[in-house]
């Protein structure tokens, strides 16, 4: 369950150039949809942004939409990825405890895409109707049908309904992108330092792990 990004269909690498241009255009475009949303920004304030000529933006991202699609990708990649890599054989308590880590490192190295998506939810999720009905239940039943056979052998509580555990584990892990200015602060901070994410992640494996019978090896 991947999104596909027009301008990254290529078999070939793409070269410094491109990879420099996209990488700054996906930058402003983070920052101008977090501000303006979907419908409010334009390629132009994007542009500007970048530091690059509109016909940049377009040349490589086509368009807003595969633009827009361009800057959900990472994080939903990432998201997706993880949990389809999940096989049955799998140590439990391991594949976890990494998909809590990678999820809270991305939620702060990448807090804007996460807070695009989240609003994008938020909305009713009009631009991404194609992702969610091409597959994605099925999906989601392949990746619940995992924690299922953990439970049949023993790794996991059996009283634990698998998509909840799911849904938990995307609403504690996101929340620090969502909500950082609430979580800083409530500590009494401007930001999250690197100490305050890596408590999170323990926090959250231990709370996690635990409340889910799943034993970790220190």
């Amino acid at each position: 369950m991947l999104l596909e990004i027009s301008s990254h269909k290529s078999e070939k690498p793409a070269g410094r150039i491109r990879q420099r241009n996209e990488q700054r255009i996906l930058a402003a475009a983070e920052h101008e949809f977090a501000a303006c949303g979907f419908k409010g920004a334009s390629m132009r304030e994007i542009a500007a942004r970048a530091e690059l000529p509109k016909a940049n933006i377009h040349y490589y991202f086509k368009n807003k939409l595969g633009l827009y699609f361009a800057v959900l990708s990472d994080i939903i990649d990432l998201w997706d990825s993880t949990l389809s890599n999940l096989k049955a054989e799998d140590d439990a308590a391991q594949s976890l405890t990494q998909y809590i880590r990678k999820k809270i490192e991305f939620s702060r190295d990448h807090p804007l895409a996460s807070r695009i998506f989240a609003s994008e939810i938020i909305s009713g999720g009009p631009n991404l109707q194609a992702y969610f009905s091409e597959g994605y239940e099925e999906w989601f039943r392949s990746r619940t049908a995992v924690f299922e056979q953990w439970q049949q052998q023993g790794k996991l509580d059996a009283n634990i309904t698998p998509s909840h555990l799911i849904f938990l584990l995307w609403s504690s892990t996101q929340h620090y992108a969502d909500f950082a200015l609430q979580v800083s602060s409530a500590l009494g901070k401007k930001s999250l330092d690197d100490q305050d994410y890596e408590q999170a992640i323990n926090t959250l494996c231990h709370i996690i792990l635990k409340g889910s019978g799943i034993t970790r090896d220190l």
